[in-house]
C-alpha cells in the first residue's frame, strides 16, 4: 500500500532556491513541491486556497517578515507544520521561529539529506532541530552568562535594528516596512532605550559584532 505523498508549499523570493528544492525532492516518492510563492501575500493566499501538508518558508521575504507570516498562518491553520529554511544563522532566529510556531529550522547551507529528514519529521507532527542547534540550546541552558542584548527586542524591533545596521536610512526603513517615519523613529528610540545605547553608530557596531547583518 502506497503512503500519502507529502504536499509542500515552498515560500522563497529566489526562484533558484525553489528550483533547487524541487530538484532535491524530485527523486523522493514520499514528497512533492505542490505549490510555490515568492511573497508573503502570495503565500497567505495559497495556504488559504490550497490543501498543503506543510510549508517550507524563508524568513526574508520582500513584502513582510517571515516570522509575522508564520504567526498569521498559525492563527488560522494552527496544525499546519511550517519548516523555516533561512540564510540566517540558527542562533539568531531559530528560537524566535519556534516561539512563533515553527516546527523546524534549517539554514540554506544544510545538506539535502538533512532537509529530507526534517521534512519527514515535521510532516509527522514532530519538531526538527539540527544537531548543531540542539547542542547550542543545551549550552544556553547550562551556561550562566547574560543573554545577548538584542534578545530583549520584539521581532519588529529586531527587524528595524537589522535594517538600520545594513545602512538603511529612517525613510528607507519606513518604506520597506510600510510604516510611517514617526513609527520607525519610535521603534528606534525603544531599541536604544532597551539596549542602553545612545545612537545609530553604537547599534550598527553591536549588530555587526553579533552577526545580525549579512
Amino acid at each position: 500500500m502506497r503512503h500519502n505523498i507529502i504536499k509542500i508549499l515552498v515560500v522563497d523570493d529566489h526562484s533558484i532556491v525553489r528550483e533547487g528544492l524541487k530538484q532535491i525532492l524530485a527523486d523522493n516518492t514520499e514528497m512533492i513541491v505542490a505549490g510555490e510563492a515568492s511573497t508573503a501575500q502570495e503565500a497567505l493566499q495559497k495556504v488559504r486556497a490550497g490543501n498543503f501538508d506543510m510549508v517550507i518558508m524563508d524568513i526574508s521575504l520582500p513584502d513582510r517578515n517571515g516570522l509575522e507570516v508564520l504567526e498569521q498562518i498559525k492563527s488560522f491553520l494552527p496544525k499546519l507544520p511550517i519548516l523555516i529554511l533561512s540564510m540566517h544563522a540558527e542562533e539568531q532566529y531559530a528560537t524566535r521561529a519556534f516561539k512563533a510556531g515553527a516546527s523546524g529550522y534549517l539554514t540554506k547551507e544544510s545538506a539535502s539529506e538533512q532537509l529530507i529528514l526534517a521534512i519527514q519529521k515535521v510532516a509527522q507532527g514532530g519538531k526538527y532541530v539540527s544537531p548543531s542547534l540542539a547542542e547550542k540550546l543545551v549550552f544556553e541552558l547550562v551556561k550562566d552568562s547574560q543573554k545577548p542584548l538584542h534578545e530583549v527586542l520584539s521581532d519588529r524591533e529586531l527587524q528595524v535594528l537589522c535594517l538600520f545596521a545594513s545602512g538603511k536610512t529612517l525613510t528607507e526603513v519606513s518604506q520597506i516596512l510600510c510604516l510611517s517615519v514617526k513609527t520607525i523613529s519610535t521603534h528606534r528610540a525603544r531599541i536604544l532605550e532597551k539596549m542602553g545605547m545612545r545612537n545609530n553608530a553604537e547599534l550598527i557596531r553591536y549588530a555587526i559584532q553579533n552577526k545580525l547583518v549579512i
